[in-house]
């Protein structure tokens, strides 16, 4: 057993399929923990499932669809009875793109679901069973629109904005008591991965200095649980963004917000 990782306990990743949530399954297969991985598609599952069982590690998938009843019953119950869970990282999400009247309304509620009550239900699922061992970590993966409303995205800034609230919310929650458990939000921006493939969305109409890579992102992600950030923010140009947001009048930022949809994103129905 030289040179491998030594193990750990296990780690639970929604949205584990493809993008930033492999990532996050390969580094930390690396890393020594067993994992269970969770999403829709189970044909990917499988394939990452023996790949990273390959490296030594125990691997379970399990396919469920978080903006179901059925399916946000299933995985809540699985995690709670992981009896040594080390890590949650709820990364499962999706982007609706185009006016708010135009979309369907089923899938804004989707969306709610998905991105606010599959988070709820699984932290909490989660602390049941890391709290009376003082110790584990949550990453919640929010976005830097969870830290302005959105044009375009109306839904998907307002899920991401409450999930870095609700983050916050339970940082200081398990601070106050004096836990150990580390709470994170991760908040990338443009991230090359197919979330916005699914969304139609022409990538050539962001400058490319505002994409990320998913390995950059969840490498930043996991060098920041070492100090002990709550908002982590991947890119020095996302950084200043979210400080300008912050320091300039609102009037300015939501100028900005309306100017950006106008000229950089392909939404039907957004006028110049």
């Amino acid at each position: 057993m030289s040179g491998q990782a030594p193990r750990k306990g296990t780690a639970a990743i929604t949205g584990a399929s493809s993008g930033i949530g492999a990532v996050f399954a390969r580094r930390l297969a690396k890393n020594g923990y067993n994992l269970l991985l969770i999403a829709r598609r189970v044909e990917r599952l499988e394939e990452l499932r023996q790949e990273l069982e390959a490296t030594g590690i125990q691997v379970e998938v399990l396919c469920a669809d978080l903006a179901t009843d059925a399916g946000l019953l299933a995985v809540g119950e699985r995690i709670a009875a992981v009896a040594n869970l080390e890590l949650l990282i709820n990364n499962a999400g999706f982007g609706i793109e185009g006016p708010f009247f135009a979309s369907r309304l089923e899938e804004h509620d989707r969306m709610h679901r998905l991105h606010v009550l599959a988070t709820v239900h699984l932290c909490h699922a989660a602390l049941q069973r890391m709290e009376p061992h003082g110790t584990g970590t949550i990453i919640n993966v929010s976005s830097v629109a969870g830290f302005q409303a959105s044009a375009a995205s109306v839904s998907y800034a307002a899920t991401k904005c409450w999930m870095n609230n609700f983050t916050e919310g339970l940082w200081l929650d398990l601070k106050t008591r004096g836990s150990r458990i580390r709470i994170q939000a991760l908040c990338p921006g443009f991230t090359i991965s197919e979330f916005h493939d699914v969304m139609a969305m022409d990538r050539t109409k962001i400058p490319s200095g505002w994409w990320t890579s998913a390995d950059y992102v969840v490498d930043v992600s996991l060098a920041a649980l070492q100090s002990g950030e709550l908002f982590v923010i991947p890119g020095w140009r996302y950084k200043a963004l979210i400080w300008l947001s912050r320091v300039l009048p609102a009037a300015v930022t939501r100028y900005g917000t309306v100017w950006f949809a106008r000229n950089f994103r392909n939404s039907p129905g957004i006028s110049k």
